[in-house]
């Protein structure tokens, strides 16, 4: 499949209806995903990335439809990484003498992962690569979200390729950000965004303002996973700008999980007790075990302040607890609260382990943490309730 985008420009992409991880299994992709390659077809002409590796001879064999792959004079590469390089090495082996443009570190990536000496062509910020009348300008975008990655305009269409900034995992075969479920599209973008770019806020909000204080006409912005955006593209720039200022929505949200229910108990309690708090606050409870991933981590990302629950097994914590302990770390989350919380019957070092993370990476902790020795009877119960009260009257 490919489809004409504008004038001369067309997308060469691979809609993967079928994926449901990313990144190995760190990144569910509950709706697919797509992997976006544009070519451009002026006096001469540019290929904008390929497609994930599993599906380069597909993807070569259709880009032969579309055009002569001897008339390639360009091969743009915005992002070494395999979903958007994976298949190079089968179009190079059709067009081996091909100038490959990337960033400095581009190369570096691209020569580690494929081990090939092609045409390279290093670029930095505002160089231009002219394709007759109209012009690639590329703009370096380290840390958005790999040191190598980059960002090219295509002058006279007015038309942003803009990598993964601004993409989402998203498969359709509408192809338009205006066309889709707008619900569905908001909630994979802020997922999107929450799991992959908010650890390089303070670099997002430098990168746009730098692209935005070149005045640049946009017409559509096209990113390399999900919608292109052609209604009002400078939406998803201004939500970026939104999500990239230390985000918060008024909500607090009580993660745990649990070995026989002492957990459990202790968190709805918690919650009950936030929401009897005064304040007007979005309560949310996250079963580890049962929710996915990267959703709780979107709602880590949307909150004001979080409360963490594991009881004590061999003196820490479940592993589900320790993993998004792990993924939180990582993320540095900044200009949140967050308390912790467990029930033992033995030992009872799982609440503040928990606490120790969460302050490392961060958080803002309450006074002291939770614990509840055995299953919660009636004096344990009030206890999370009031702990809920007060974290919520402090904090929010």
């Amino acid at each position: 499949m490919s489809f004409n985008i504008k004038n001369n420009v067309y997308w060469v992409g691979k809609t993967d209806w079928e994926l449901e991880r990313f990144h190995g299994y760190e990144y569910s992709t509950n709706r697919g995903s797509t992997y976006n390659s544009y070519l451009i077809k002026e006096e001469k002409t540019a290929l904008i990335d390929t497609v994930w590796g599993p599906y380069s001879k597909e993807f070569v064999e259709n880009l032969a439809k579309e055009t002569d792959l001897g008339k390639i004079d360009y091969v743009i590469a915005n992002h070494a990484e395999p979903d958007h390089s994976g298949a190079l090495p089968e179009l190079m082996r059709k067009i081996p003498d091909t100038p490959v443009y990337c960033t400095k570190n581009g190369l570096k990536s691209l020569k580690g992962q494929y081990h090939q000496d092609w045409n390279f062509n290093v670029v930095k910020t505002g160089d231009k690569l002219s394709l007759g009348d109209k012009d690639l300008v590329f703009v370096e975008m380290p840390m958005l979200h790999w040191p190598d990655s980059m960002l090219c305009y295509l002058t006279g269409d007015s038309l942003l390729f803009s990598n993964d900034a601004f993409g989402h995992h998203y498969a359709s075969e509408l192809m338009y950000s205006d066309l889709v479920d707008q619900a569905e599209l908001y909630a994979e973008c802020i997922k999107y965004y929450a799991n992959i770019l908010t650890p390089f806020n303070p670099m997002v909000t430098k990168k746009i303002n730098e692209v935005l204080s070149l005045n640049l006409p946009l017409d559509m912005i096209c990113p390399s996973h999900g919608m292109i955006w052609r209604d009002h593209p400078e939406q998803i720039v201004e939500q970026y700008l939104k999500w990239a200022d230390n985000y918060q929505e008024n909500q607090i949200t009580v993660i745990y999980d649990t070995m026989w229910n002492g957990t459990r108990k202790m968190a709805e309690c918690i919650a009950k007790g936030i929401r009897e708090s005064d304040k007007d606050v979005n309560v949310k409870l996250c079963h580890l075990e049962k929710r996915d991933k990267n959703d709780v981590i979107t709602e880590i990302f949307k909150s004001k302040g979080i409360i963490i629950g594991s009881p004590t097994v061999n003196r820490g914590v479940l592993t589900s607890v320790a993993a998004i302990l792990e993924l939180i770390k990582g993320l540095k989350f900044r200009k949140k609260k967050a308390a912790a919380f467990g029930c033992y019957g033995w030992s009872g070092e799982s609440a503040k382990i928990i606490s120790d993370s969460l302050e490392a990476s961060g958080f803002e902790m309450a006074d002291e943490v939770l614990k509840v020795n055995w299953n919660p009877d009636n004096e344990s119960v009030e206890k999370c309730i009031e702990y809920g009260k007060k974290f919520s009257e402090k904090f929010v």
